[in-house]
């Protein structure tokens, strides 16, 4: 049979043998919106828990709008638009408002790819300014979570008098679905926040899973961080596998948020009824699998359906390398990951860790093979996996090692689907 795999840009199609493949876990079937204008317009005038958004910016002087770096296919042109217009109609000069991409801890997103991200119209006529993590004066303490994390926050969004979140909601395999709060903590927080919020006492939690809201800390964390900092208004939106628009919700940052979820979750969750000793996935395409970094989102989509000794193939395009140099330094300072797990259960830390400990999850229970053209196979072997030249001849070495009978699940679009058993 052949699949299509999100792969870059254009895609990957492989050849899988029939007798082998029990399942293609994939979204369900859900019409796009027919007019997702007039649909996130709605929203906007009748929002879910909160007054509408023009009612929420009349009286303001100033607004500060989070949105998603590059690593995230939110249709901001679209979004933006009609929030920048009511904006200004209720009487913000457009001067005063700052769009603020909320990079986290990943590099800043400039000229032409700020352009590809929000459009040439914005990008030209609005104020945009990128989120530094790790410029700590560039942000304001605001004491401690109720679990000890540090707050330290974004100082340009603090001072706006409108606080605005614009994203995507889909699953994460820290924090059970982005979008909503996910754009304060960890989009403008500092790297003293990030680090103690993504530690092994949130990671290793059972409940820090893709897909789970109930009971993660890492959701309940950032939750309550984003409710300290404030947010007035979020505008979230669901897109398919063509990255149309499915749903937007609007309103208040938790009831918004929560009715996003809980149409994703309907969405995403895909079963095969046992585990499989093959499972063929991706880190779905451009612009999420362009680093080695985010890859491990897709090796992670595919762990609660490989039997325990089973394998990962992983096809990403790894357009940009392996990762920060931060990163990039944790394979050189390690010979294995069982080494690397020891240290960071001590006081040992290096940022963009938490990345190399979700991958850690993944290698305890399987083998993990990458096919890539983005980096050598000798840069591939050197990174805690084995590289491999097709997905075929992957899918082949494993079936040899695991005889005729053994079965294979293919995940297409990798962490946007929230694998389960039935």
């Amino acid at each position: 049979m052949r699949v299509h795999l999100e792969y870059g840009r254009d895609g990957l199609d492989v050849d899988l043998p029939d007798r082998s493949v029990v399942g293609t876990l994939s979204y369900k079937s859900v019409p796009p919106l027919s007019n997702p204008a007039a649909a996130l317009l709605d929203g906007l005038r009748n929002p879910t828990g909160s007054p509408s958004l023009a009612q929420l910016a009349a009286g303001r002087r100033d607004a500060c709008i989070l949105i998603c770096d590059v690593t995230r296919p939110v249709p901001n042109e679209m979004m933006l638009r009609p929030i920048l217009q009511i904006l200004e109609d209720s009487g913000i000069a457009r001067e005063r408002i700052l769009i603020l991409v909320a990079t986290g801890l990943h590099r800043p997103n400039e000229g032409d790819e700020l352009v590809e991200m929000v459009g040439r119209f914005i990008a030209e006529n609005y104020r945009i300014e990128n989120h530094r993590g790790q410029q700590l004066d560039e942000h304001t303490y605001l004491g401690e979570s109720p679990r000890g994390v540090p707050i330290w926050l974004d100082s340009r969004y603090l001072r706006a008098e409108l606080k605005i979140a614009v994203g995507l909601i889909e699953p994460h395999f820290m924090a059970g679905f982005s979008g909503g709060r996910k754009l304060i903590c960890p989009g403008i927080a500092a790297l003293e926040t990030i680090k103690v919020w993504h530690s092994p006492a949130f990671l290793e939690h059972p409940c820090a899973d893709s897909g789970i809201l109930d009971g993660n800390p890492v959701h309940e964390e950032n939750t309550w961080i984003a409710r300290r900092a404030g947010c007035d208004f979020i505008a979230n939106v669901v897109i398919d596998a063509q990255r149309r628009p499915l749903k937007f919700v609007a309103g208040d940052m938790e009831m918004a948020h929560l009715e996003g979820c809980a149409f994703v979750r309907d969405l995403v969750v895909a079963t095969v009824p046992e585990p499989v000793d093959i499972v063929v996935t991706s880190c779905a395409g451009y612009p999420l699998d362009t680093t080695f970094y985010q890859s491990v989102k897709g090796m992670g989509a595919a762990l609660p359906i490989i039997k325990q000794g089973g394998t990962i193939i992983l096809a990403a395009s790894l357009s940009e390398g392996i990762g920060s140099p931060q990163f990039c330094s944790l394979f050189r300072e390690h010979a294995s990951l069982s080494e690397f797990m020891q240290r960071i259960l001590g006081d040992y830390f290096v940022m963009d860790q938490w990345q190399l400990e979700k991958m850690g999850q993944v290698c305890r229970k399987a083998k993990v093979r990458v096919v890539s053209d983005g980096l050598s196979a000798e840069s591939l072997d050197g990174l805690f996996v084995r590289s491999a030249p097709s997905v075929e001849a992957a899918v082949a070495e494993a079936l040899e090692e695991y005889g005729p009978a053994a079965k294979i699940a293919v995940i297409p679009k990798g962490p946007y689907v929230v694998a389960r058993l039935a």
